[in-house]
This record gives C-alpha cells, structure tokens and sequence, in this order.
C-alpha cells in the first residue's frame, strides 16, 4: 500500500520530509494497514508543563504488537526503530504509536498501565543492530522450508505458516496450526539441533494465520483481519440464512477457510428489518383468484414474490400490501387480486388456466402408434418417389425371406408334362446338350471345350432419341 493518506510534503525522491511520517500513512515504513492506528492527536499543541505519556506501542513481523515502557523519555515517532528488552536477549522493532492514543489502547487490551507485563525499551536501534536483523530476517524462507521439511519427515498432523527472528538470533518462533492437540517435543529437540538456536512453538488459530500472511479477498480488498478487525466474532451459518444467501461454502469461506467475518457486519440490519415481515417461510395468500404462494423475498427492498400453482409467473408484492392481505384472510375476506389493479398472470390465472404441455404426455405413445402401423400393413420407409406406402415386392430381394408359393414371376414345380414338343432339329441318337458338355469336360480335364463358351449378351438398353439442335423454345406461363 502506498502513502495514499499522508498530509505532510513529499520530497523528489519519495516518502515523507516529516520523520517517522508523522503517522501519516507510514510511507517509511512499508506496512501502512497492518492494524495501524491513526493519530489523529500527532498535530495538535500541547501545553509547555504537559509530560507525554511514557508508554509506546511496538510493531513487529506481522500483525504483532506489543507495549513497551518509554522510561528514559526518548524522542520517539512512529516508525522509528527502536530495541526492547525480551524473555531472552533483546528483540528489534518499530513504533506504531505514540502518546495519549497508547491510553485507549491499553483500555482496548485490558492492560493495565502499572502492569508488570509491560517490559522496557532500551535504545533508539543503530546502524548495526539494523544490519543484524536485516541479516537474520533474509534466513526466514530457507529455515521454514527446512522446517516443515523435518515435520514432515516426523509425520506430525501440523502445518508449519510462519517463522520470526529475534532481533538478535538468539530465538526463533515457529507459528503452526493444528486441528489436534500435537505432541512435538521431539520435534523441538530436532529444530534445536538443526538451527542451533532457542525454538519456541506457537499455535495460532486459522483467523490468526490469515491475518498474518495477508491476502486479497473476495472483495478485492486487503483482508479485514490483517488491515484493521482485531476480534473475531463467531460467525454461524445462521448469518448466511438470515440475510437469503445462497448456502455455497466456496463463496461464504474466506481465505481462512473459514466462514467470513464480513457475513457480521449488516447481520444487525438483516435482524431489525425482518421484524416487519410476516415469520414463516411457507406463507400463503387466499385471494378470488386462487392461493398464492410465497417464492422470494428481498428485505431492503420489502418485497416479496408470490405466484399461483398453475402458472409459472411470479408477482412481486410490497411489503405493506402483503400484510393488508394477511389481516383480510384472517377476518374470512379475499380480495379479488394480489395487486390493487389486475395484473395479466392472475387474469390467466383465474379465467384461463395455462395448459400442461409436459406432464400430460406419455413418452411411450411413439410406441403405440407404431404398433397400429404394424398391424394394418404399413411402414414408415418410403418407396422410390419419396412417398409412404408398403414395400414393392422385388423378387431379388432376399432380405424378407423366402417368397410364398403362388408368387407372380414363380415358375410352376413338378414333372414336366408329357405331351411336351420335340424338338425339330434333333436327329435320332444325338445326346442331350448338357450331356454333351459334360462328356467334353471329362475329355479335357474339366476346362471347357473350345467353342463351348457362351457369347456375350448384347446390350438390351434402348438408345436415347437424339435431342433436337437449335434454340429452345421460350417458357409459357400458365
């Protein structure tokens, strides 16, 4: 993000001329959403007698804040770097806010400003101790990729999310989450071994590590968790419910995986409106054209949809007509229409019904009509001029089995008559031809005599009469 909000003048070269921003944005410090606070005190005069407040807030990776106690009175602005004491060592930071503003929230955390849990600052950073965790910082992404590496190898049911330095590499936090209780001590004394530093496990819940890595949501806006929200509220499906939202868990989770705040923020709004609607989801309306049914409602337009159960039309209805109706069927009266004139749906409705084109036909009529074709002879394929009728009766045609006896074209069975013509031409003792034929073949190894083959038939089509030369005649109209 950049320095969209800072007041003060920019130099040529970027940032802010003011030193630490003057919590105008945090240019300097690129973490300008991080669950800052604006101070809105930084540019007001303050009495000459006034003592600041010695109490500072401390950023660190992250979202992670924590109060510090200024004892020495140090000049401090926002976003400078200062060095704190820590349970072991010390750690390096930035200040995120100063003053009276640090008051209000101590009140927000519920500490107390006489607390023992508030530790000390020891000096402004220097050059060195800036080098020193710049360097320990670029260490991250290779240890948490060998950290979660080993945890894998352990075959431990956690997931690894993020890592932090001390400022002065003397301890390491490991940030993990878990759906079960994990027993890592193993695990602790491997990372020890390996990293050759003081290891420390915290487990954070699944809101808590989105709004430490950050991300884009839904919205296209940084996520709430991670820019200003600091309580989770639980968030029920009951949210969703209420407000008519479609119950579709990939549009309704947020990056957490988890249901998104967002579904609180105009629940309250939802709840007070729906006060003025009738309860129940199955209402009906008795009207003269029939009854009613609810289909769909729209809170912050207070309106409702209702249609009629042979139509498929639906009849958006305001709110405050809507109840006049509930009161008239609850003193035994129906108004003649859901509106205060008639509308075209509830006309069809009451004097012509729409027809059921689909619920009334059978898919098995095909079959039957079928079925009468069968019986009476006819066929559904067509004959050669594209017209339906019974098959021609084609005599090759072996597909339909064999022809019945008495068929026309059948030659008659049986002997052959006796009082068959001879023939002229045959001489006494000459042999049949297909005995001659045959005695040839036996001669000549089963080849045909020569001189034995059939001619070829002579080609039996008709010759096309010869179109006439010369210009055709012009067309007539009839």
């Amino acid at each position: 993000m950049g320095c969209g909000n800072c007041g003060s003048t920019h130099a040529e070269g970027g940032g802010c001329s003011s030193p630490g921003c003057g919590s105008n944005g945090d240019c300097s410090t690129g973490a300008c959403n991080k669950l800052n606070t604006y101070d809105w005190l930084n540019h007001m005069t303050l009495p000459s007698d006034y003592k600041p407040f010695n109490i500072v807030e401390v950023r660190f990776k992250g979202s992670r804040k924590e109060f510090y106690r200024n004892e020495e009175y140090l000049d401090l602005y926002t976003g400078d770097t200062v060095v704190v004491e820590s349970d072991f060592g010390h750690d390096v930071g930035e200040i995120s806010l100063s003053g009276e503003l640090v008051r209000l929230q101590l009140k927000k955390n519920y500490i107390k400003e006489d607390s023992e849990q508030i530790r000390k600052i020891y000096r402004k950073a220097s050059d060195s101790d800036k080098e020193k965790y710049t360097s320990f910082k670029a260490k991250e992404p290779s240890t948490l990729e060998r950290a979660r590496t080993i945890a894998m190898e352990m075959k431990l049911a956690m997931k690894l999310s993020d890592i932090e330095f001390q400022g002065d590499g003397r301890k390491v936090i490991f940030y993990y989450t878990a759906e079960k209780r994990v027993d890592f001590r193993a695990l602790i004394k491997q990372y020890a071994s390996e990293f050759k530093t003081r290891i420390e496990m915290r487990q954070v819940s699944y809101r808590e590590e989105a709004s430490r890595l950050g991300g884009i949501g839904s919205c296209g806006r940084e996520l709430c968790c991670s820019t200003w929200l600091t309580d989770y509220k639980v968030v029920t499906m009951g949210a969703a419910k209420t407000q008519n939202l479609s119950i579709n868990m990939l549009k309704l989770s947020g990056q957490c995986g988890r249901l998104k705040c967002c579904l609180n923020y105009e629940l309250e709004t939802y709840l007070e409106a729906l006060n003025e609607f009738p309860k129940g989801d199955d209402l009906y309306l008795e009207t003269g054209a029939g009854t009613a049914k609810l289909q769909k409602t729209d809170i912050l337009k207070r309106m409702l949809w209702f249609s009629y159960p042979k139509n498929s039309d639906w009849i958006p209805i305001d709110l405050q007509r809507v109840n006049e109706i509930i009161q008239l069927n609850k003193k035994g009266e129906k108004p003649d229409t859901l509106m205060d004139k008639p509308i075209g749906a509830e006309i069809i409705n009451k004097y012509e019904p729409a027809p059921d084109l689909i619920s009334d036909q059978d898919i098995n009529r095909y079959d039957e009509i079928d079925e009468a074709r069968r019986k009476s002879g006819k066929s559904n394929r067509r004959n050669k001029k594209g017209q339906k009728g019974p098959r021609p009766n084609n005599p090759n045609n072996r597909s339909r089995g064999p022809r019945k006896e008495g068929a026309p074209g059948d030659k008659p069975k049986g002997p052959r008559p006796k009082n068959r013509k001879p023939n002229p031409n045959r001489k006494p003792g000459d042999k049949p031809k297909n005995q001659e034929n045959k005695t040839a073949r036996s001669e000549n190894n089963g080849s045909k005599p020569a001189g034995t083959t059939k001619p070829k038939r002579p080609n039996r089509k008709r010759p096309r009469p010869n179109k006439p030369s010369g210009p055709k005649p012009p067309k007539t109209s009839e």
